[in-house]
């Protein structure tokens, strides 16, 4: 197969939070949506950072929550509350899928 049958053009993708606390706690699932490709940089950023650095993770997982129309949802002095921002941050991960790392590009 050829990489170019790959490449496409990044697509929102919808994310619902809809454990049981959430549900609870705001009466409803919440939904956001997410690029289903990020760029180099974000994907780097991604693969790297675990929850020892998880301001920095917080930070680029805020920038790719977005609304459906794919502005970002955390802007102008606006922010999550902490248990959102955990289940986003965890659902994020989940759907972009966390990359292995590795020492060896073979």
């Amino acid at each position: 197969m050829k990489l170019s049958q790959l490449a496409a053009k990044p697509q929102l993708v919808r994310i619902e939070l809809d454990t049981p606390e959430i549900q609870e706690t705001y009466g409803d699932s919440l939904e956001f949506w997410v690029w289903d490709r990020q760029d180099l940089d974000a994907f780097v950023k991604l693969a790297t950072l675990d929850v020892n650095n998880f301001d920095q993770l917080a930070k680029l997982v805020n920038a790719m929550i977005l609304d459906e129309g794919g502005a970002p949802v955390v802007q102008d002095g606006l922010a999550l509350p902490s248990d959102v921002m955990m289940a986003a941050i965890q659902k994020v991960i989940e759907t972009l899928g966390k990359p292995v790392r590795s020492t060896s590009l073979t």
